[in-house]
């Protein structure tokens, strides 16, 4: 396997302001110990009185089956999807706060077969997980766990799980990503930006990406192997889909992976959104035929023609669900083998 390609310097896997790693300070080992404190979140709370508490835990049971006993390193404090909970009806008073948690485990059940005490691991705690990650021990299905690279940080594993699996998801799974593909991945500087900027390089695609801002359009331009076009949207006028179309000659790019869409017109959508987003037919323009359109916009509409549009050029559109490996059991178990650059340039060898 050759080397994945990553940014130069300074910038780390990812670069994104919504994410928080904390790190968790495990107190010592002891095993009589009746409580530990956890994190949960206020289900009841209004959007304008957001509570997060602290709750006294009893001791975690005996570890059984295919369960792991984990030692928390590291937790990412990443949105809490609240809609979600409702649609999956998982209300509760108090829900766990932190779910990509990094760490060792301590005690394995009898039907583990991937880990043994001493492993360093990294996962994500599912939906109905009882235990926050933002505890000093969590005990969680071995599925959900995968083993940590030996160079990657406890806080470099928890705070890149969750987009390194959406970017794949996104480019192996949904769109099929091959050698010598052309890929648009738009805000190509947020986190899962940053990701699936690598994995395409590495698989040998051409990429293109845009830029929200200065910022972001220099964070993009010192990436090596450089992408083929830094496209900045930032002041609202750059022509994404004649950008795209400009770049592969009119064939339009294999392979969309957006960060939200505009779905009306001008007059019905916030400025700073219109700002930075592409309509949904400026993808559908820039997609070349047999192209593969991987969305994050849930509630996404397609009027007749596009649909149509669609069907002429023989192109997909698929949804990129941040839970779909947790709410499937088809997938849990599955591990994917990749690659990912840190900041040092060294390649990292990662399964999820």
């Amino acid at each position: 396997m050759g080397t994945a390609p990553g940014p130069e310097g300074a910038d780390s896997l990812q670069k994104d302001s919504k994410v928080a790693v904390v790190k968790v300070q495990a107190i010592g080992a002891a095993p009589r110990q009746v409580t530990m404190k956890g994190l949960y979140f206020q289900q009841s709370s209004t959007s304008e009185e957001i509570a997060f508490v602290f709750q006294e835990r009893e001791n975690l049971p005996v570890t059984e089956d295919n369960y792991v006993k984990l030692q928390v390193k590291a937790c990412a404090l990443s949105q809490i999807n609240t809609k979600l909970l409702a649609e999956m009806k998982m209300e509760k008073d108090f829900f766990p706060v932190g779910r990509e948690v990094a760490g060792i485990v301590l005690d394995v059940g009898s039907k583990v077969s991937f880990f043994q005490p001493g492993d360093e691991v990294a996962g994500i705690l599912p939906l109905d997980s009882e235990d926050p990650g933002l505890c000093e021990a969590v005990r969680v299905h071995e599925h959900y766990l995968v083993h940590k690279p030996e160079k990657v940080t406890w806080t470099e594993a928890a705070g890149t799980i969750r987009d390194g699996v959406r970017a794949y998801t996104a480019l192996h799974y949904l769109s099929h990503l091959s050698p010598g593909k052309s890929v648009l991945i738009m805000d190509g500087a947020s986190a899962l930006g940053t990701i699936a900027i690598q994995l395409a390089h590495h698989r040998g695609a051409k990429v293109i990406s845009t830029a929200c801002s200065l910022e972001d359009k220099q964070c993009l331009e010192r990436f090596r192997p450089s992408i083929a076009r830094v496209i900045d949207v930032s002041n609202g006028k750059a022509q994404v889909a004649e950008s795209c179309l400009e770049e592969t000659g009119g064939l339009g790019v294999d392979i969309v992976l957006d960060a939200g869409v505009r779905l009306y017109n001008k007059d019905d959508e916030p400025t700073v959104k219109l700002q930075l987003l592409p309509h949904k037919h400026d993808i559908i323009t820039l997609l070349g035929v047999g192209g593969h359109w991987v969305t994050t916009e849930e509630n996404l509409q397609l009027d007749p023609p596009d649909s149509h549009c669609l069907f002429l050029k023989g192109a997909t559109v698929a949804f990129l669900n941040d839970e779909v490996w947790n709410l499937s059991n088809v997938q849990q178990g599955k591990y994917l083998s990749t690659y990912l650059k840190r900041c040092d340039g060294e390649a990292i060898n990662w399964c999820f």
